[in-house]
């Protein structure tokens, strides 16, 4: 078709996000011809993304690349890219562990590795942060199990259980699980004010405030923030982009990269209304957690940004351990409450040491659609 050209694509959803899974070798080695291509398939820049996969939402309009492994000990390399919706660019300076969830899948269906029934352990390379993430994808007669009775609070039905485990998370992108060397820093904001944060990075780089010092509960949900007439979220993104400096993520508050770091607001364990009107008990629940996905407040998680944000709430001192749990400390499980309602993660982490030998995570993942896109020509 004069103009266009064709990729296989295979579109998943991972957890609480969906993309295209694309297979490295059938993209342009050249990185501005690749991202030319993704950003035709997607439809973007455009708000609406009428012209391409993209959903019109930071959730769905995530691409994750596989390929061959180019490191021993791994099977495969993925690395995630967001897909700008109003800007024409890939920003790949994070991970997402909700897409992380299909690449096993992808990795059995298009031949990368060899099925074991009953479960197929995946090592998979994700060139974002250089962290090995185990993906154990339950199979049988040589395919994933795609159906189970295992619910994630985002995702409607039940489906067959994926345990992710990342290992030795610390560190992901700025090297230190303290990149300031601190449990707690002090900011001065845009406004003069001057506030309590924690920064982390574990799985992803994670700046946590308290929902109380910037006079909210935590319980708020996402159309509350994003309407709220103190302009809450630019002030969390005030709160990012100056721990982004802070982290050596960037040298300015404007060049900071619109994913990472998280900012993470964080609250005592509370009963709340999650957004499909259920009940969220606060006896269910370790802590109340809200972050931003891009420019608007994350409907539910991001798994990366979970670990991070239990990993903080583990490290005594920091504003995160001031509010979770007391049964959290000790057997090291956190469940989140969030927007779209729980999430639970298991960190292996020493407080003395200040070392995390992995965090696990269960999520679902399920292919949607298996094919051939049109693209631009690039």
């Amino acid at each position: 078709m004069k103009g266009y050209t064709t990729i296989p694509v295979l579109y998943m959803r991972g957890g609480t996000s969906k993309g295209a899974y694309l297979y490295t070798p059938d993209l342009p080695a050249d990185p501005h011809k690749r991202d030319e291509m993704i950003l035709s398939l997607y439809g973007s820049p455009d708000a609406r993304q009428i012209d391409g996969v993209g959903g019109a939402d930071p959730l769905t309009s995530k691409v994750a690349l596989v390929g061959p492994s180019s490191v021993e000990g791994a099977d495969v390399d993925y690395t995630f890219g967001y897909v700008g919706i109003k800007d024409a660019v890939v920003d790949y300076e994070g991970n997402c562990g909700n897409i992380s969830s299909g690449v096993g899948i992808f990795a059995i269906l298009r031949g990368l590795i060899e099925p074991v029934e009953p479960m197929t352990v995946v090592r998979i390379n994700n060139t974002n942060t250089n962290k090995i993430i185990e993906a154990h994808i339950p199979v049988q007669d040589g395919m994933p199990v795609l159906t189970g009775d295992f619910a994630i609070d985002g995702v409607h039905g039940t489906a067959s259980k994926i345990m992710l485990y990342f290992q030795s998370p610390a560190g992901s992108k700025t090297g230190k699980l303290l990149p300031t060397d601190n449990v707690r820093d002090v900011i001065t904001l845009v406004s003069g004010k001057t506030i309590e944060v924690s920064l982390v990075d574990a799985a992803t780089p994670g700046v946590f405030v308290k929902a109380s010092d910037l006079g909210y509960t935590g319980t708020e949900l996402p159309a509350e923030i994003e309407a709220d007439p103190n302009h809450l979220l630019d002030v969390l993104e005030d709160i990012r982009t100056t721990a982004a400096v802070m982290m050596g993520l960037a040298k300015t508050k404007e060049s900071a990269s619109p994913a990472v770091p998280k900012v993470c607001m964080v609250a005592p364990a509370i009963t709340y209304t999650a957004i499909d009107g259920r009940t969220i008990d606060g006896n269910s629940i370790d802590i109340v957690a809200r972050t931003k996905a891009l420019a608007v407040i994350h409907k539910a998680y991001a798994v990366t940004g979970g670990i991070s944000t239990a990993t903080a709430a583990l490290i005594p001192g920091t504003v995160a351990n001031d509010v979770v749990s007391a049964a959290s400390k000790e057997n090291h499980t956190v469940t989140l409450g969030h927007p779209g309602g729980t999430f639970t993660f298991n960190i292996d982490i020493d407080t003395d040491a200040l070392t995390v030998a992995k965090a696990g995570v269960a999520r679902t993942a399920r292919p949607i659609m298996d094919g051939i896109a049109y693209v631009k020509e690039v």
